[in-house]
This record gives C-alpha cells, sequence and structure tokens, in this order.
C-alpha cells in the first residue's frame, strides 16, 4: 500500500514538471535540455546563469519562468553604474514618523532576473552574494529575511564583448546552474520568425503552479534517495577535478552538495525518487563547467570539456 501511493506521488511530481515544460516549449524553441536543467535547477532550490551573445532569449526565459511558476518577479538592469543600494533598497526619512523608513529594493522578490549581471562592477554584483547564500539581506545593521521561495536568473553576456566585468569566483560559485541557449536548429527558428511575438506569448502563459505545489516539490527533493554507490560516485569527481592537473582548482564541498541536489531534482522530473549515475552526468556540465578553471590558460571551460575530462575517467557505479 505504501509503495503504491509513493509511486502515485511520483507520477504526480512529474506531472506537474512537465506541465511546466509543456508550457515552456511553446515559447522557447527546440531547447528542452536547457529547460529541464532550469527547472531542476529552480526546484533543487539554485540560482541560475544564463550565458550567450545578446539576443538568443536569455531575459524570456527568465521571464517565462517566473510566469509559469506563479511568482513575484522583479527586473534589475546591471550597468556601469548601478549601485548596491539600487538593489537591497535604502533607508528614507519620513518627516511624519519622525525616522528612516526603509523602502525594499528588487531583491525583495520571489524570482530575481539580474539582466546582463556582467555589465556592472564588483561593487554592485556583490549586492546579491548574501541574498543568494543566506536568502537574507543586512542593511544599517539590521538582518532581513527575503520572501520564500528565492531565485536568481541572471544573464550574463560573453565577457569578450564590450563593458563586461568578469564573475568572481565567490560569485559564480553562488550559481547552482550555468547554461548557453545557443542559436535554435532552422527549422525552429523558420517558426520562431512566422510565430507571433515571444513577448506577447509570455504575458499570455497563465500559472502551471501554484507557489504552495512548488515548495512542495522542493521538499520532494530533500527526500530523493541517494545510495552509497551514488555518493561514492560524487565524491569520486570532487577527488578527480582537485587531483587532476588541466585545473586551476578543484570543486569546493559546496559544488558536491549543489550537484548532488540537482541530481535529486533531475530524478524527481523523471518520477523517480532514487537517484542513478545518469542524473549525476545529465547535470554535471551545468553544475561544474562555470566552477572549473583550465590550469593551462586560466578560461574557464566549455561543458563538453569538463564531461570529457571527468566522466571518463571516473568509474561508474
Amino acid at each position: 500500500m505504501q509503495g503504491s501511493q509513493a509511486r502515485s506521488t511520483r507520477l504526480a511530481s512529474r506531472g506537474l514538471g512537465e506541465q511546466v515544460l509543456a508550457a515552456a516549449r511553446e515559447v522557447i524553441l527546440g531547447k528542452d535540455q536547457e529547460l529541464r536543467l532550469s527547472l531542476a535547477c529552480l526546484l533543487a532550490r539554485g540560482h541560475l546563469l544564463i550565458e550567450d551573445v545578446p539576443g538568443v532569449g536569455k531575459t524570456t526565459l527568465a521571464h517565462l519562468l517566473a510566469r509559469l511558476l506563479g511568482l513575484e518577479y522583479a527586473r534589475i538592469q546591471f550597468t556601469s553604474d548601478l549601485l548596491p543600494a539600487d538593489v537591497i533598497g535604502v533607508s528614507i526619512y519620513d518627516r511624519v514618523a519622525e525616522g528612516f523608513r526603509f523602502h525594499p529594493g528588487p531583491v525583495f522578490s520571489q524570482v530575481v532576473l539580474a539582466d546582463e549581471i556582467n555589465r556592472a562592477t564588483p561593487k554592485a554584483q556583490s549586492a546579491l552574494l548574501e541574498a543568494m547564500e543566506e536568502r537574507q539581506v543586512t542593511v544599517e545593521g539590521e538582518t532581513r529575511p527575503l520572501p520564500e521561495p528565492f531565485f536568481v536568473i541572471a544573464t550574463q553576456n560573453p565577457l569578450f564583448q564590450i563593458g563586461t566585468f568578469p564573475l568572481p569566483e565567490s560569485q559564480l560559485d553562488r550559481f547552482l546552474m550555468r547554461i548557453r541557449l545557443g542559436y535554435p536548429a532552422a527549422e525552429q527558428e523558420k517558426a520562431l520568425l512566422a510565430g507571433e511575438d515571444r513577448r506577447r506569448m509570455v504575458a499570455r502563459q497563465a500559472p502551471a503552479l501554484l507557489p504552495a505545489q512548488l515548495l512542495g516539490l522542493q521538499d520532494e527533493v530533500v527526500e530523493i534517495h541517494a545510495a552509497a554507490a551514488i555518493i561514492d560516485y560524487v565524491h569520486a569527481i570532487l577527488q578527480l577535478s582537485r587531483a587532476s592537473e588541466r585545473f586551476l582548482h578543484g570543486l569546493s564541498p559546496r559544488a558536491g552538495l549543489g550537484l548532488l541536489r540537482a541530481a535529486k531534482a533531475w530524478a524527481l522530473l523523471a518520477g523517480r525518487d532514487f537517484v542513478i549515475p545518469e542524473d549525476v552526468q545529465a547535470v554535471l556540465p551545468a553544475v561544474v563547467g562555470h566552477r572549473l578553471v583550465a590550469a593551462e590558460s586560466g578560461g574557464r571551460l566549455d561543458e563538453s570539456t569538463v564531461t570529457r575530462l571527468i566522466l571518463d575517467q571516473v568509474a561508474v557505479p
């Protein structure tokens, strides 16, 4: 009886996830893997970094996810003159109350789009560090909690473009996943050119999930079982990254925890209550690609390189 009930719960969870993905596919064409990774990232209570050239749908994807999840949404356009107070908020003197009153910034939303985050200076970028890690902000000595759930979806332009400031390692590590959308395939691009404006389609989308359902799915991710062999597999990946001469430095324990959490979310979307090695392999490039630096060039590694260097050398349990 308990087994059939658990199976019914898993199927219901998978059904909710498929509802979100089906609605997202109507707007973002031909990017099923990227959409599934994005949803897994949010179900794992992570933050998402979307890196690509302008005009491929990064901002549209972020706005779409907020609409489909039925959450309060705020967009921050990061520019070189952005100040931390523009993100967090500021205290303004209230003449009636004869005291300062705090006016919350856009970070006090459930979904925050940090658009073109690497066009702001490191000082402005750092305004998100505490919020992303501890889900709170400290202003003038007072700690203020952020709403639940709380997601940061940031878009980033390639570093070779004019006016960009590279994200420091501490900022990159706050993002559970980094994905790239890339150019659409020929058929999808023709359908995009002939179809309706994507912004209108996003505005017309109804929420596919209630906030309570989303929180329930996030709680289910925590309960997904990871056997001892899976723990050993994840640990072997961490150890290889630290021992390999190809990387400037290895993956941190926080990266390992994020990898396992993302694999659990991937398993949930597949309708399982346990993690298999393929779940870890599916999310590995997005989770570790932005955390590893090549020892020779000092540059970030692309996802295919990470997959080849790590998965080919770690035995599958």
